[in-house]
């Protein structure tokens, strides 16, 4: 079943109806819990300059490429433990980081589908809510599910894309800050819809 949106049948569902309200009404029950510890938001937040809109084509790896913004670079994953596949995009202007592992499916999808999902709900101590949206694209042999993390959480998106069969590859967006909703939420909005785009560019290579 594929979930589509005002964009057209390829696009992926970016929240459920009513989110708008619900989340309005978190917030306000935030403000009216507060006590008088309470810390202002960094302004360099609420005032962000964002690049415009743009996109190139990424083919450095040998089992897959996709299109990134035209802002962001891919750097090597040096972390201890890293494959040689795993890479970063970059987004420096907004402090942001997209890490993306791939590994190849060798009759043990299942388990990567798990340990994916597992991941996200780490996040669940801090988080307000996980909305999960799975896609389906059968003749670009994408299938996947975005996971969207509400609140105070480190990784606010998360999400994992294969083709069933030989690749899978998941990726998670983290920021260079404090994990304060309030103040990175327009720069999480404006970096999902870059994961959304590079999840629908994403060719596999055989």
């Amino acid at each position: 079943m594929h979930i589509g949106s005002p964009r057209g049948s390829r696009r992926i569902l970016k929240g459920l109806p009513g989110f708008p309200l619900l989340l309005g009404a978190l917030l306000w029950l935030v403000a009216i819990g507060c006590d008088h510890s309470y810390t202002p938001k960094p302004a360099g937040y609420l005032r962000v300059d964002y690049p415009e809109k743009s996109y190139q084509m990424y083919d450095g790896q040998p089992f897959f490429r996709f299109e990134i913004p035209t802002y962001a670079r891919v750097e090597r994953d040096t972390t201890p433990g890293a494959d040689p596949g795993w890479i970063n995009v970059v987004v420096p202007k907004l402090n942001g980081t997209i890490h993306l592992s791939y590994k190849p499916v060798t009759e043990n999808l299942g388990a990567y589908i798990t340990d994916s999902r597992a991941l996200a709900y780490k996040h669940s101590v801090k988080a307000e809510g996980i909305e999960e949206s799975p896609f389906i694209e059968r003749d670009q042999k994408r299938y996947g599910m975005v996971y969207d993390l509400k609140g105070d959480v480190a990784s606010a998106v998360q999400f994992f894309i294969t083709d069933s069969t030989s690749h899978f590859l998941r990726g998670s967006l983290y920021f260079n800050a404090p994990p304060n909703r309030d103040s990175l939420n327009p720069v999480i909005e404006f970096l999902r819809q870059d994961i959304i785009h590079l999840i629908e560019t994403t060719e596999w290579k055989y």
